[in-house]
């Protein structure tokens, strides 16, 4: 085989994985908004975190005493990182709907990247971008203001979490990382999964659900990014990544019959490409200044 056919496989290969990280994501997400009644969004978060570590340490059985200090501050920073993202989005996503904070997510790393290099293109893509902010946020969106600030908190995480993820697919193999990095946002979230245990062990259904999202985010979803961004170019993964919100807002209608109107079209249209121009030309800087050493 050929290192560009090789080359070019591995970079369908991203991509699908990336994709299919995405839709389990955002699936999960949809699905679990109807445990938000019995456990709120904090614990259910929380629970998440501790059923699917249980899963990816029993499947992988890392071998943490081989660890190094570099693998250690890899996983810390990206179990600390997931486990913000995730609590701010589920508390978004309990106000808002799902489109919506995604879009208004991915806004944390767009706006970091953006004023990261302020260029003239730069400007045009953050007023393409507010554009879209305003389209998403008109009077009658069914956004409101905590809903809002959850969703940016949650896009501070995101980016973090990008960052991070990446680092921890290349001190580590397999899935020993993401093991070891859900287990301590679970450590951190555990106050939340004890506080609420008695209720979940009296509504098995529920307990069935929050399983079964741990299974669908952390084990597959997380799982199929973190082997993605170990196959595509960082240039690649920025313009991947910021579908996120047109597959949110797709679940969002499918599974959740949450409206979508016209402006919501033109508000993540808006986003996306700003997000694309943006992302795309940071992770591209970041690649020439890497193989430029």
């Amino acid at each position: 085989m050929s290192p560009r056919l090789d080359a070019r496989r591995q970079a369908g290969a991203g991509a699908g994985f990336m994709l299919l990280g995405a839709v389990m994501i955002q699936w999960s997400a949809a699905l679990v908004t109807g445990v938000f009644g019995l456990l709120g969004p904090s614990a259910t978060s929380a629970w998440r975190f501790l059923l699917g570590a249980v899963v990816l340490v029993v499947v992988t059985r890392p071998r943490v005493r081989q660890w190094n200090r570099h693998q250690w501050r890899g996983a810390l920073a990206l179990g600390l990182s997931v486990a913000f993202m995730n609590q701010c989005f589920y508390q978004a996503i309990a106000r808002i709907p799902l489109g919506s904070a995604v879009a208004l997510e991915f806004m944390g790393p767009f706006v970091v990247a953006a004023f990261g290099k302020r260029t003239a293109r730069h400007v045009v893509l953050v007023g393409l971008a507010g554009v879209g902010v305003v389209a998403l946020t008109r009077p009658g969106s069914g956004l409101t203001a905590w809903g809002a600030i959850f969703a940016l908190g949650s896009g501070l995480g995101w980016g973090a979490y990008v960052f991070s993820s990446h680092r921890v697919g290349d001190v580590t193999k397999g899935f020993e990382g993401l093991a070891v990095s859900m287990s301590i946002a679970a450590l951190v979230t555990l106050p939340w999964s004890l506080g609420s245990s008695a209720k979940l062990w009296h509504h098995p259904s529920a307990l069935a659900r929050v399983g079964l999202v741990a299974v669908m985010s952390i084990v597959i979803g997380f799982g199929a990014e973190l082997q993605g961004l170990r196959r595509v170019r960082p240039s690649t993964a920025a313009v991947l990544l910021a579908t996120d919100p047109a597959v949110a807002f797709f679940i969002g209608w499918l599974l959740l019959s949450q409206s979508v109107h016209k402006f919501d079209y033109v508000g993540v249209t808006c986003v996306m490409l700003a997000s694309v121009g943006v992302t795309y030309d940071s992770a591209r800087a970041v690649g020439v200044g890497e193989l430029a050493q």
